[in-house]
């Protein structure tokens, strides 16, 4: 994969109803920060929003009219009940990169069974060069590490084929 050959703008948004209360610290929401850095999408400070359908649309809804064109989302992919980032985050999406969900799950599965219990979604926001990718990862800093490992590498690619790019 070509690196970047410039910075891309992105935000992280933790979704946690005890990260937003202030009962527990988000560690997952700076590590995606910083590894995300390492492959050329600048995201320059995250957002905590409760779980829920309507925070989680709110805020991918806001990044990508801020300008983001990588969101990653972390936390609320998992099946309790105010596990709804996939329900807030598919209304969204233009066109879902299913290959891209099962190799996150994939990769993630070779070091715990419990990645299979993610239910994030991948896709694009829209199909041309206004588009974001939005990619939702597990709450965990193991899911992250593993959702960026995957998904890092291919940024360039997928923002350039938004942008009309050959494949």
């Amino acid at each position: 994969m070509q690196p970047l050959d410039h910075e891309v703008r992105g935000a992280v948004i933790t979704v946690s109803d005890r990260c937003a209360s202030g009962a527990r610290e988000d560690l997952s929401g700076p590590l995606a920060m910083r590894l995300l850095a390492e492959h050329g999408v600048l995201v320059e400070d995250f957002q905590v929003v409760p779980d829920g359908v309507e925070s989680v649309s709110q805020a991918i809804r806001e990044a990508v009219a801020a300008g983001a064109r990588v969101v990653l989302t972390t936390g609320g992919t998992g099946v309790t009940p105010r596990d709804l980032t996939p329900e807030g985050t598919a209304p969204l999406l233009e066109t879902r990169l299913e290959g891209l969900e099962e190799q996150v799950r994939s990769y993630g599965l070779a070091k715990t069974p419990l990645a299979g219990l993610s239910r994030g979604l991948v896709g694009v926001t829209s199909r041309d060069s206004a588009g974001a990718l939005v990619v939702n990862a597990p709450g965990s800093r193991g899911g992250v590490k593993d959702t960026v490992a995957v998904i890092g590498p291919l940024v360039p690619h997928v923002l350039e084929q938004l942008g009309g790019g050959d494949h």
